[in-house]
């Protein structure tokens, strides 16, 4: 059994230290599987509360776990796919606009720039990607991929979440099986309702920035509330950098509207933190702020977006674990 195993490394500390550092290396080696799984998980945990709603009213195992998956699927591609034509059109805009709607903001606070230059820079960003057609492609790939294994795996977990859970248990000795049920039952809690509610929040802060910007008469509203909305998912870093592109487009307009944008980034921001996240997010992860911010800058520096975007479920995930074995010692 696996205390019988760990037991055993602990009286050994050479063979220990061995098992600590392969086990490090493996982990880094297989570090995108354990993001996808990770993600997997999450995604079983948001749905399963409605899959467990419908197998308490009889609905078969299958239709219980595909009614919420297609109900998502629907719900997403309603509202994302009317908008996709639009959007493609705005960002494609704003990317070729964007050396210009530097210079003009500089030269509304004294300085200029010169837009070729960033024109240059930015073609040749192109063309180093063009030339990198093949691992452009893999990448490419690699994300159809790493969206199907979650998926499919996600659907999976939430079809044998029971047997799951107890062959899991299995692992442990049996007088501490209930304890580890009642674990993971917590930590499903606490990832589900994560998702849940950084799902509506990147939603409802995409859509109020889009009302504000749009009557305020920004240029570009759509992608820069998009791109707010996506950086929602970076709690306290997230709307302090939407705010940034936002103000450098209002500075090619006049200063005034920049610093109506600024102040409209402030009052959206002062909303989520005395409104929205009390109320949605602060009783799904109630984390300290400053413990935030190092996570998501850890998890930024080891694995990129996807560590930055993980680092606050993570490390939801670990304080249950350890408030767990807490209460087992008491």
């Amino acid at each position: 059994m696996l205390h019988k195993f760990f037991s055993y490394l602990i009286k050994n500390q050479v063979i220990f230290a061995l098992f600590i550092i392969a086990s490090g290396w493996f982990f880094i080696q297989i570090r995108e599987i354990i993001i996808s799984l990770f993600i997997s998980y999450i995604v079983m945990a948001g749905l399963l509360p409605a899959v467990e709603f419908l197998r308490k009213r009889r609905v078969p195992k299958v239709l219980s776990v595909l009614i919420p998956y297609l109900s998502v699927l629907l719900l997403l591609t309603g509202i994302i796919f009317p908008l996709i034509p639009f959007a493609v059109s705005q960002i494609d805009s704003l990317i070729n606009h964007f050396p210009q709607i530097i210079n003009r903001s500089a030269q509304s606070l004294g300085f200029s720039i010169d837009p070729t230059q960033l024109k240059g820079y930015f073609d040749g960003q192109l063309t180093s990607i063009g030339k990198n057609a093949i691992l452009f492609t893999t990448k490419v790939f690699g994300g159809v991929f790493s969206f199907l294994t979650i998926a499919i795996v996600s659907f999976y977990l939430l079809m044998f979440h029971d047997s799951f859970h107890r062959q899991f248990a299995r692992l442990f000795k049996s007088d501490v099986r209930p304890h580890v049920l009642s674990t993971l039952n917590k930590v499903n809690e606490k990832l589900g309702a994560w998702l849940r509610g950084q799902l509506f929040l990147c939603f409802f802060i995409g859509l109020l920035t889009w009302i504000i910007l749009t009557l305020l008469g920004l240029p570009f509203a759509l992608p820069l509330a998009i791109l707010a909305g996506l950086l929602e998912a970076l709690p306290t870093l997230g709307p302090i950098l939407s705010s940034i592109p936002s103000i450098v487009v209002a500075l090619t307009v006049s200063p005034t509207l920049a610093l109506f944008v600024a102040l409209a980034y402030v009052l959206i921001q002062a909303v989520e933190n005395n409104f929205l996240v009390p109320n949605v997010m602060q009783k799904a992860v109630g984390l300290n702020p400053i413990l935030v911010i190092v996570g998501i800058t850890v998890g930024a520096n080891l694995m990129g977006v996807a560590g930055a975007l993980l680092a606050i479920p993570f490390i939801s995930f670990i304080m249950v674990i350890f408030q767990s074995i807490e209460a087992e010692r008491e």
